[in-house]
């Protein structure tokens, strides 16, 4: 199983894209083993964290997460014999949360609406956890320099071989910025001219920040799109390598995961919706011939009890256009 992880597609979005003289290329991160393209960073740093020692025989693995890091967290555990315990904010999808205990995973679940200060918020859930259990390991993904480094390893080589060179412009949205620092980093030094274009939900504090350095409180707000934004400032993220940041809605991005479905047969996550709604935003400015390359970290089976329910959306007050 752990043979399977990366290599993922590259696929060319043909019905959604208006822009004759720009190609947009989304790469299926949902094909790794357990569903999303957190299989890369956590098989990365699990391999890393055995090789010198921090990770020993019987030990356990502990880690907050809005899901997905946590499913493969768990994969891992379940093939490398290790115990696993993980924390989420109750806002994470039902299906999420049993595919961890399907794995044999321990799952803690938190307020949403905890403070990223309180005891209770779901980082702190974990490091709590961590401290208190005997050989315990963290992966630590929002500050652990390894989790953009598995990007740079891996993903961003592939976009790059996959479009032979002739990515212009890359789209991601972050939460611990992994994917965007690591996979941006690459793209730049093959060709410095590449533009990294940040998508960001309202109620996240990192457009904010990204465009004025300041850290405000007062724009942590509630979404309901998962595994993207973010309450505090997370290590892992490199704003350097970002040059631009647009703003999403949740229905900007659970309408763009549902017609993505419906018109190019790709079945993703929210997260990839918001990519591929900022991607096309971002071809509406562009004038000349453009190579436009996003991912879909996840799959959509994940969210079907959510925004794939039509009753769910009516009820959560989105539209189901």
């Amino acid at each position: 199983m752990l043979n399977t992880v990366g290599n993922t597609p590259l696929v060319k979005l043909i019905k959604i894209n208006q822009f004759p003289n720009i190609d947009i290329f989304v790469k299926l991160e949902f094909l790794n083993p357990s569903g999303s393209i957190k299989d890369r960073i956590v098989q990365y740093i699990i391999d890393d964290a055995e090789k010198s020692g921090e990770l020993k025989p019987g030990g356990v693995i502990v880690e907050n997460t809005s899901g997905n890091t946590g499913a493969a967290v768990a994969m891992n555990a379940a093939i490398r014999g290790y115990k696993a315990i993980l924390t989420m904010p109750d806002k994470v999808s039902k299906e999420k949360q049993d595919a961890l205990k399907a794995y044999g995973a321990k799952v803690v679940v938190t307020p949403t609406s905890a403070a990223p200060d309180s005891p209770e918020h779901y980082v702190n859930t974990a490091r709590r956890i961590a401290a208190e259990t005997p050989n315990s390991f963290m992966i630590n993904q929002y500050d652990n320099k390894k989790n953009p480094l598995a990007h740079y390893l891996s993903t961003g080589p592939e976009i790059w071989e996959q479009t032979k060179g002739a990515v212009t412009h890359f789209v991601a949205s972050g939460s611990t910025g992994g994917t965007v620092t690591g996979i941006s980093k690459y793209l730049k030094e093959q060709n410095p001219e590449v533009f990294t274009l940040l998508a960001d939900p309202v109620g996240s504090i990192y457009y904010k920040y990204f465009k004025t350095g300041e850290i405000d409180n007062d724009e942590i707000g509630t979404y309901q799109v998962e595994g993207v934004g973010e309450d505090h400032i997370a290590k892992a993220m490199d704003f350097s390598q970002v040059d631009d940041m647009i703003q999403f809605t949740d229905q900007d991005a659970f309408s763009m995961a549902r017609l993505l479905a419906r018109e190019e047969g790709v079945f993703g996550g929210g997260t990839g919706g918001a990519n591929v709604w900022a991607a096309l935003k971002l071809a509406a400015t562009l004038k000349g011939p453009a190579t436009i390359v996003t991912v879909i970290p996840d799959n959509g089976v994940k969210y079907m009890s959510k925004f794939y329910n039509d009753d769910w959306m009516i009820a959560n007050g989105h539209s189901i256009d």
